[in-house]
Order: structure tokens, then C-alpha cells, then sequence
């Protein structure tokens, strides 16, 4: 009778494991460009200012989310509400965003996000300069990612070598910090670009409207989704997106 009692008892076990083993991970991974006010040129959308952005880290820190970089991929798992903030093509006014991280920080919330930059425009007019995507990446607020090396359409090239390899290794450089992450240009990909990022890359992102779920496939870290973060975006509208309604 005892090991009748025992075996319904692995049974169960047996039963409930999966549940608990393989439940998926879901959140949010947000994208950004500018962080500044519109003031006529490019376009409307790929802003948010400064003041919405204030509003929305506030939303996010008063509401239990625990922001996380490509690093700490693993920790999501072990987070309640992880979401990871990302900015691509590494613009000067992402300065903005840093300074409200360090504004809005507590000894709770530790505001932290990704910036994709483009190497070999690093030192332009309107982008970051070696020495403040050096300040930023030592700060431990960002982590500073590729977004290759000259922002082509990856599925139309054949040098994937200075894209991808070199832009890796010039940021690695400037930063003093390992490339592990890669935006795709445009979120455009194929065959040919996957296996291409994976010599290089732990993670490759696009942009398909969606909040990752894991769903371990082989693809799975290649092919990650974001959400638009718009000028046009309101504080209800943020809120709906990083809550999954």
C-alpha cells in the first residue's frame, strides 16, 4: 500500500513539473531613438521627450518592472516584472536618458538600457563620441551594443566581415566592454544574416511588433521582437504596452 501511495505520488510530480520547469518567459523589450524635443527635422515619431520619457521610467519604477540589459539575460527568469529598454543608432541625445536614470534612481529601482550604435558613425555631429560611449558603458547604466557598422540593409550585402565582425570589435575598443547584442538595421533580416550574427553574437534584434514569450526555439534569441516607443505615445498607451494589454 505504501508503494502504491509513493508511486501516485511521482506520478503527480511527473504530472506538475512541466509546468513549473518550462513556464515561458514574457516581457516587453522597448525600442527607443531620440530622447529629446522634435524640433522639425527627421522624423516626428522616432522622438520622445524627455519629459514623456521622465513619465514613462517613472511609470516603470512605480510599478515594480525591473529594467535589465542583455547581460542579464538569464535574470529574467528569476525577476517578476523584467523588461529590457533599448535605443538604437546611438544619438547624442540619448545623454538625455542618462541623466534621467541617475534623476529617477533609487535604492530600489536601478534604471539600466541598451543603446545599438553604428561604429563607424560614433563622433558625428548628432551621435555619441568615443569618450561618452566609454562614460556611459563604465556609468552601469547602459550597455552599449552594435548596430553594425554602417547601417545597410543586411539581407542585400556581402561584407558581413566589417558589418558585423568589425563593427564588434571597434565598439569592444571604445567601450572597453564585450559585443554580445546586435540590432538589425531596418529589423531586416534572413537566413543568410542569422547565421552570419550568430559567429558574432549572443542576440540578434528586430523590430516585429511583439513582447517576447519564450517558446525555446533555436531561433529564439535571434529573432527577438520590440515594441515602438512613438512621440505620439501617451502614458496610457505605455502603460497598455509594457503590461501586455
Amino acid at each position: 500500500m505504501k508503494k502504491y501511495a509513493l508511486f501516485l505520488v511521482c506520478v503527480c510530480l511527473l504530472l506538475l513539473l512541466p509546468s513549473v520547469t518550462f513556464a515561458a518567459r514574457e516581457f516587453p523589450i522597448l525600442i527607443y531613438h531620440n530622447i529629446d524635443e522634435f524640433k522639425g527635422h527627421g522624423s516626428k515619431e522616432l522622438y520622445v521627450s524627455p519629459n514623456n520619457f521622465e513619465m514613462q521610467m517613472l511609470y516603470l519604477r512605480d510599478h515594480g518592472f525591473t529594467l535589465l540589459t542583455f547581460e542579464q539575460w538569464n535574470d529574467a527568469k528569476n525577476i517578476a516584472n523584467p523588461i529590457f529598454m533599448t535605443f538604437d543608432d546611438g544619438y547624442k541625445n540619448n545623454l538625455n536618458a542618462f541623466e534621467i536614470f541617475k534623476k529617477i534612481e533609487t535604492n530600489q529601482f536601478k534604471p539600466t538600457g541598451t543603446i545599438f550604435v553604428i561604429s563607424d558613425f560614433v563622433g558625428r555631429s548628432n551621435r555619441l563620441s568615443k569618450s561618452e560611449l566609454k562614460r556611459l558603458a563604465d556609468s552601469g547604466y547602459f550597455s552599449i551594443q552594435s548596430h553594425t557598422a554602417t547601417h545597410p540593409e543586411l539581407t542585400k550585402i556581402k561584407n558581413y566581415q566589417h558589418e558585423l565582425k568589425e563593427s564588434k570589435e571597434k565598439i569592444e575598443r571604445m567601450t572597453g566592454h564585450p559585443i554580445i547584442a546586435l540590432a538589425y538595421p531596418y529589423g531586416l533580416y534572413n537566413d543568410k544574416v542569422l547565421e552570419e550574427t550568430k559567429k558574432y553574437y549572443s542576440f540578434g534584434l528586430t523590430t516585429i511588433p511583439e513582447t517576447f514569450i519564450e517558446k525555446g526555439t533555436k531561433e529564439e534569441k535571434y529573432l527577438l521582437p520590440r515594441l515602438y516607443v512613438k512621440y505620439s505615445t501617451t502614458i496610457e498607451e505605455f502603460a497598455k504596452l509594457v503590461e501586455g494589454r
